[in-house]
């Protein structure tokens, strides 16, 4: 008796996906691709501890800002083209490998560009995944005739900004920070043009699900680093750092409780979805940043740091507060009104000031607590004693 058996082609046409595909979920390359990210998005990180812990503050947050949209934006426009036109055919699977490839290469970049403010590995890297991207459009504009112009737009629009950013590195120094703004503006443009002819055929809740793994990536991160500081300091003999574990651990958690409250809604219009999909630089980086200021907390219970305790507060309060204000303008108050809208930006002013106080990551880890406990207790109330559990299937 014999069998039929699917064999994957080389090549096959980049024919969009449907918008409205049923049961669509991330695919294992997807997923791949995102692992490999998390090198780039912890070598930030790590840098980010090392600058803010040695009180290069200006510094850190420049570098870090700077690094982390390169790794941002190559992950977000693989993610949105990967909902649109995954074909999982060799040719796709060769070309997304060369991209992960980049990523690689950019992660080896991170700790020049901060201690050296050399970008030039960065840009590297950068380069490849974006021309990688290119053939992915270029595919998709021979093999979707309907977002021919959008597909033929992205190609240019990407080939013409990397070249830029290769010219950039033959500017002066001084030139550096003004030459970065501009260029990623023209690479955050190229989108906003390229999806005017009509909107490539993303699908909503496959980007809905792809956010939230990134994001549980990124805060699985943040979890091993405040891990391996504080199994430094217990294997050193200071086992005070039981209480500041607790502390970091609970804001993880809150993190991750806020972030997933709501079910997560991808907005199906432009310009929402690019307001939607670009907030998340925010969100990202913000959560990233808040493990390393975690981690620059241990650093001061272990005397590693001449900061201050209200700088080392600062260093996890100011991205917990981005986060949260973030969260607020994209899901929450899209989703929610009263009380629960009022009280993020509320509780966000609050982390703000909690540095002025003693043991601010205690204090911060009690507003967090508080904000999911209101937002908790309030949706029961709304729901009303007639609701009923929904089916987790």
């Amino acid at each position: 008796m014999s069998t039929t058996r699917s064999v994957r082609p080389f090549y096959r046409p980049m024919r969009p996906r449907r918008r409205d595909e049923p049961h669509r979920a991330a695919t294992p390359l997807e997923l791949f691709f995102d692992l490999c990210f998390v090198v780039a998005v912890a070598q930030a990180a790590t840098s980010l501890h090392h600058d803010v812990a040695e009180g290069h503050l200006r510094h850190a947050a420049t570098s870090y800002l700077m690094v982390f949209f390169a790794i941002w934006w190559s992950w977000m426009n693989f993610t949105w083209f990967a909902s649109a036109y995954d074909t999982d055919d060799d040719v796709y699977r060769i070309t997304t490998l060369v991209q992960i490839s980049g990523a690689l290469i950019l992660a080896a970049g991170v700790p020049r560009a901060f201690t050296e403010g050399d970008f030039s590995v960065i840009t590297y890297g950068y380069v490849v995944m974006r021309l990688a991207a290119i053939v992915h459009w270029s595919r998709a504009a021979v093999g979707d005739p309907a977002h021919r112009a959008a597909a033929r737009r992205y190609a240019i629009g990407v080939t013409v900004v990397q070249i830029g950013w290769l010219l950039r590195l033959l500017l002066p120094t001084e030139w550096g920070p003004e030459s970065f703004v501009l260029l990623v503006l023209a690479d955050l443009l190229v989108p906003a043009v390229a999806e005017r002819p009509g909107m490539t055929p993303w699908h909503p809740r496959h980007i809905a699900e792809r956010y939230g793994l990134f994001t549980l990536i990124v805060l699985g991160e943040v979890v091993l680093s405040i891990s391996v500081a504080i199994q430094t300091g217990l294997d050193a003999g200071e086992h005070g750092l039981w209480t500041l574990a607790a502390a970091g651990a609970v804001i993880v958690y809150a993190l991750w409780w806020l972030y997933f409250d709501r079910p997560i809604e991808a907005p199906d219009r432009l310009p929402y979805s690019l307001i939607w999909g670009y907030g998340h630089y925010l969100i990202f980086g913000a959560i990233a940043a808040v493990g390393a200021g975690l981690t620059v907390s241990v650093d001061l219970e272990r005397h590693l740091t001449h900061l201050s305790e209200r700088a080392a507060g600062y260093a996890v309060a100011v991205p917990l507060a981005v986060f949260l204000l973030t969260v607020w303008v994209l899901h929450v108050r899209r989703q929610q009104h009263g009380t629960v809208s009022v009280a993020f930006p509320v509780v966000a002013l609050l982390a703000l000031l909690a540095p002025l106080g003693p043991a601010p990551v205690y204090v911060l880890a009690a507003l967090m607590v508080a904000l999911v406990a209101l937002t908790v207790l309030l949706r029961r109330r709304d729901a009303g004693p007639s609701a009923t559990v929904a089916d987790p299937a």
